[in-house]
């Protein structure tokens, strides 16, 4: 009889390792891949800034700084800025001259990107760019 009491615990027991390790699994897989959804592992997002006829005119366009970019037309090129500064990540605001300015520590940049005043060292990354099939511009951008 005190076999079958063990018999009957080991039981018990393998059920709860069995229950133990597919739980073990979903929390490692997590929920979106155990219902079958796919995780991204791409390190870029493409954003479409819309028709490039938007940014005809020279200048600087703030409309996707809070997606991490500038869109700046000088001349014939259309090219995409980060629009977080080099020194500490915080959000640049677009200046009236077309230059970009850190509220947190001071830097400025030019509008080309490149530092004027620190404390950053390094210019603004520029963004890759390319205009699709209904001549939208497409600017790929980091995760944050």
């Amino acid at each position: 009889m005190e076999e079958d009491s063990h018999d009957h615990e080991a039981g018990r027991n393998a059920m709860n390792r069995r229950q133990f390790l597919a739980l073990t699994a979903a929390a490692v897989t997590g929920p979106g891949l155990a219902s079958g959804a796919q995780r991204s592992t791409s390190a870029e997002r493409l954003v479409d800034a819309g028709p490039v006829s938007t940014y005809a005119s020279e200048g600087v366009y703030d409309r996707f700084r809070d997606q991490g970019f500038f869109v700046v037309r000088r001349g014939k090129q259309l090219l995409a800025l980060s629009a977080f500064c080099t020194h500490r990540k915080c959000k640049l605001a677009a200046e009236r001259d077309h230059s970009f300015y850190c509220k947190c520590h001071g830097s400025t940049f030019d509008p080309e990107g490149k530092v004027t005043l620190g404390p950053a060292r390094r210019d603004l990354p520029r963004l890759p760019v390319s205009v699709n099939d209904h001549a939208h511009l497409l600017v790929k951008v980091p995760s944050a």
